[in-house]
C-alpha cells in the first residue's frame, strides 16, 4: 500500500513516515498542497494523509484539485483547528476523516490501517449492481445513476449509499454506522452521519425519501 504524506513540518512527515513504514507501508513525502497536487498527475497512491495550513496551496483547494481527476483515493486530514466547520467542509470535498493536532501517531495509524482493512473488506463482499427502478448502483465501477444519469458523490458518501443499501429495511444506529462506513470506533459525533446524510439525500434527488430517519435510533435504507 502506497501513501503520500503532506505537511509543511518536517518533523511531523518524519514520525508519520516512520510509524508508516513500520507497519509496512510504503511513503512518500510531500511538502505543500500544490506539490501533493503534482505527484498525483504522476503516481497513483491507495492513501493520502494531507494537512491543511501549508504555504502555496492550502489542504482543502489541494483535495479539490485532486478529487478532479481521483474520487477514490481515501484522503485523511491533518488540522489544528478542530472547529466543527472545518470538519463538515472537508468531508462535504470528499475527504474521509479529519484528524486534530496535537495527535498519536499510533492513533493515526488505527485510522489508516481500519480504512485499509474496510476497504479489502469492500472489495472482497460487494456485490455487482444494485437496481431499484431508475437507480442504479454499480458497485465494480464505484458509480451510481439516476434515470440513466451519472450522479457524482464523495467517496464516504457513496460507502455510506452502499451500506445501508446492503443493509436495506433494517434500522440503523448512527454509532453502527460510524463503526461500519468509518471503519473504527470513531472519534467524533452522531452529527457526521447526519451530515453525510443530508448531503446524501440531497444528491439522490427524488430517491432521497428511500433513506428514512428511525427516530430514536438512526437510519434505515426502505426498499
Amino acid at each position: 500500500m502506497n501513501i503520500l504524506v503532506v505537511d509543511d513540518e518536517v518533523n511531523i512527515r518524519k514520525v508519520i513516515c516512520e510509524y508508516a513504514k513500520f507497519e509496512g507501508y510504503n511513503v512518500e513525502e510531500a511538502n505543500d498542497g500544490m506539490e501533493a497536487v503534482n505527484i498525483c498527475k504522476q503516481k497513483n497512491f491507495d492513501m493520502i494523509v494531507m494537512d491543511i495550513m501549508m504555504p502555496r496551496l492550502d489542504g482543502f483547494s489541494a483535495v479539490k484539485e485532486i478529487r478532479k481527476f481521483n474520487k477514490e483515493v481515501p484522503i485523511i486530514m491533518l488540522s489544528a483547528r478542530g472547529e466543527e466547520y472545518d470538519k463538515l467542509f472537508g468531508f462535504e470535498i470528499g475527504i474521509d476523516d479529519y484528524v486534530v493536532k496535537p495527535f498519536s501517531p499510533k492513533e493515526l495509524m488505527a485510522r489508516i490501517n481500519a480504512i485499509n482493512n474496510r476497504i479489502n473488506n469492500n472489495q472482497k463482499n460487494e456485490k455487482e449492481r444494485y437496481e431499484l427502478d431508475g437507480l442504479l448502483i454499480d458497485m465494480l465501477g464505484k458509480t451510481v445513476q439516476i434515470d440513466n444519469k451519472k450522479i457524482e458523490l464523495t467517496p464516504k458518501e457513496y460507502e455510506l449509499l452502499v451500506y445501508l443499501v446492503l443493509n436495506k429495511n433494517i434500522a440503523l444506529s448512527r454509532e453502527k454506522i460510524l463503526n461500519e462506513v468509518w471503519g473504527y470506533d470513531f472519534f467524533g459525533d452522531d452529527r457526521t452521519v447526519d451530515t453525510h446524510i443530508k448531503m446524501l439525500r440531497n444528491n439522490l434527488g427524488k430517491y432521497r425519501d428511500k433513506i428514512q430517519t428511525v427516530r430514536g435510533t438512526g437510519y434505515k435504507f426502505e426498499e
